[in-house]
């Protein structure tokens, strides 16, 4: 019964993560057209240390829902948070300990796709 309610809410989260990251796609092939390989690495890597983590938020939070497993939706909830969290901070520190990052495109692919997440209900509905 769970599985048949969380069933939507996660597709539609799903729909959201993956219009983040054809925008982080598009975002990044645009820079790399304009101002080269490096920059356009760059803000694919910043699109990257959004989705990526927002996926594995979406996974963990819409795993179960309704009121007789309002602790296992808390706890998933909790989970999927702090892995969200820990994913993007390890992201973070790998992204500018193993490669060479332009900080200015990199910065601005993250707030970019970062704000998507707010405009995408629009254009999905569950």
């Amino acid at each position: 019964m769970t599985q048949r309610l969380a069933g939507p809410y996660r597709r539609a989260a799903f729909k959201g993560v993956l219009f983040q990251g054809v925008v982080a796609t598009i975002a990044a092939v645009i820079v790399l057209v304009g101002w080269g390989v490096e920059a356009g690495l760059s803000a694919w890597l910043g699109g990257l240390t959004v989705v990526l983590p927002n996926f594995v938020f979406a996974a963990y939070a819409f795993r179960y829902m309704g009121a007789s497993k309002s602790e296992q939706v808390l706890s998933s909830l909790k989970r999927g948070k702090a892995l969200k969290f820990l994913l993007t901070v390890c992201m973070f520190v790998l992204a500018f300990k193993h490669f060479l990052l332009l900080p200015v495109p990199f910065f601005s692919a993250y707030v970019l796709i970062f704000a998507t997440q707010w405009i995408a209900p629009i254009f999905f509905n569950h």
